[in-house]
């Protein structure tokens, strides 16, 4: 695709050319604001950008890398650069199963669980579900994806006396939401939601930057009068976003 030049000043520069690379990332935004981009079509490439702009491949390489970390495009190693689709929105206050999110999309989930073991609590994980030291634990790690994009690193301990079968669950098939809600009706949630520079582990499993942030929900859930799953959903920061919606009571 040939894209249009939009090199005119800023309104709070009027007197200062735009540097290139803001010229290549300007182009490319006005064109999907326009819809003459959509998600999943392909952009130049960074040779055909240093062509199209006269510019040099290190000024065409910051305005893809840019354009990348805002979440704009995505780029794929041998096949090249795209648009990205609009950033899933999942639910704050609302438990929905993320399986049910992404196919509500019109995408595919499939899961890749990293491990799911049994263990006996020690002080860590025992002030966390606020059991004994020893007390039969189940730890899952389970990467989410929307088609082949990792969305969720999900990372969760279970009381098992409550969830007896967690263990020999296939997360590929379905989801600990799904299981749990199931077998354990939730009587109280909470959320707590904070930026965070992922460690090497968590940036591997979310295919993230080295420099990239991610969003981190803890979520702990009772059942039965029992605190049942502490569990961290990280997301990629760029590429999910967190919303809530609730009405107000005139009365309170």
């Amino acid at each position: 695709m040939k894209l249009q030049r939009h090199d005119a000043p800023d309104d709070d520069a009027p007197k200062q050319a735009i540097p290139h690379y803001k010229v290549i990332k300007r182009s490319i935004s006005d064109a999907v604001k326009k819809g003459d981009l959509k998600a999943g079509d392909r952009i130049p490439s960074e040779s055909e950008l240093v062509a199209q702009f006269n510019v040099s491949r290190m000024t065409a390489n910051r305005a893809l890398r840019e354009l990348q970390a805002a979440g704009i495009i995505v780029r794929h190693a041998g096949k090249g650069s795209f648009i990205a689709e609009p950033a899933p929105i999942g639910q704050l206050i609302e438990i929905r199963n993320i399986a049910d999110e992404v196919r509500e999309r019109g995408h595919v989930w499939r899961a890749r669980v990293v491990g799911n073991d049994e263990e006996r609590a020690d002080a860590e994980t025992a002030a966390l579900l606020q059991v004994a030291l020893g007390t039969r634990l189940f730890h899952s790690v389970i990467v989410h994806y929307e088609d082949d994009m990792p969305i969720q690193l999900e990372e969760r301990f279970v009381l098992a006396s409550i969830a007896p079968d967690y263990g020999q669950c296939d997360f590929t098939q379905t989801t600990p939401n799904e299981y749990l809600t199931r077998i354990a009706p939730l009587e109280r949630v909470e959320h707590r939601v904070s930026a965070m520079m992922p460690d090497e582990r968590t940036r591997a499993l979310l295919a993230l930057a080295e420099g990239e942030p991610a969003l981190r929900m803890t979520r702990r859930t009772w059942s039965r009068g029992r605190l049942v799953s502490h569990a961290w959903l990280t997301h990629p920061g760029n590429r999910f976003e967190l919303s809530a919606a609730f009405a107000i009571d005139d009365h309170c």
